[in-house]
């Protein structure tokens, strides 16, 4: 009773995503999370010291990044596993701090800049450009509820898509090119295996975040819902009368 008291709010947006899961409602939250596999990429080949060529996202879900240098066993398998984790902080960033207008106007603006650095197809240039100002607009204009709502969703499709994706690109259908694929190509081993441990992983992590870092109480408090206080019962000094 205590865990649907303090997390009431988290099932049911957990209900909703999962209700609309495979309906066009959820597919531009999708793609935002597709864009995160391929950033993950892109983060990966910079961090070990190599570059980026180009990026894409097609509204079929699907997307590339095309790397140069770098570590290529970081840089392949980043994708599911960066993707995740970044989910995971998005989710802990809106329930546990209270910046959430900061972390979604950082969020439109890596959206806009990667556009407009690395993106040349029509659809994904449009798509990243109209999230990223949508983005940028609510961080700026609306009350912060709002931004902690929508990295709380973003990230909770986040770190559910990752695992279904792993599942359904390297362990369902294997002729697929996957990041596993190319993993198994270039370091041996085969696809369902290197699927199988990032399944494994991803499970592992989105436990461990639900378990410890929702806390007792995730609920977002909004004005509207918070209980006003009790009058005392007492007088105030201005209007006791002299007996």
């Amino acid at each position: 009773m205590r865990v649907l008291r303090g997390h009431w709010q988290l099932m049911v947006l957990g209900v909703v995503v999962a209700a609309l899961w495979t309906t066009p409602v959820l597919v531009p939250l999708k793609i935002l999370v597709v864009f995160l596999h391929e950033l993950s990429h892109a983060l990966a080949a910079w961090l070990t010291g190599g570059s980026v060529e180009g990026m894409t996202l097609s509204p079929m879900q699907g997307g590339t990044t095309t790397t140069r240098g770098g570590n290529l066993f970081a840089i392949i398998s980043a994708g599911y596993l960066g993707s995740l984790l970044l989910g995971v902080v998005l989710f802990l960033l809106a329930l546990r701090s209270d910046l959430d207008r900061w972390v979604m106007g950082v969020l439109g603006g890596v959206l806009v800049a990667v556009a407009v650095a690395y993106m040349r197809e029509p659809f994904a240039l449009i798509f990243c450009l109209g999230a990223g100002v949508v983005m940028l607009g609510i961080a700026h204009f609306l009350p912060h509820e709002v931004s902690d709502l929508a990295l709380r969703l973003i990230g909770l499709t986040s770190m559910l898509y990752a695992p279904l994706d792993i599942l359904d690109d390297t362990l369902r259908r294997t002729h697929v090119e996957s990041d596993a694929v190319m993993l198994a190509r270039e370091f041996g081993g085969t696809s369902q295996f290197w699927g199988g441990l990032w399944l494994v992983i991803s499970l592992i992590v989105v436990a461990l975040c639900l378990r410890f870092g929702a806390g007792r109480d995730s609920n977002l408090h909004l004005p509207m819902f918070r209980r006003k206080p009790r009058p005392s019962g007492r007088p105030h000094a201005r209007d006791r009368r002299p007996r």
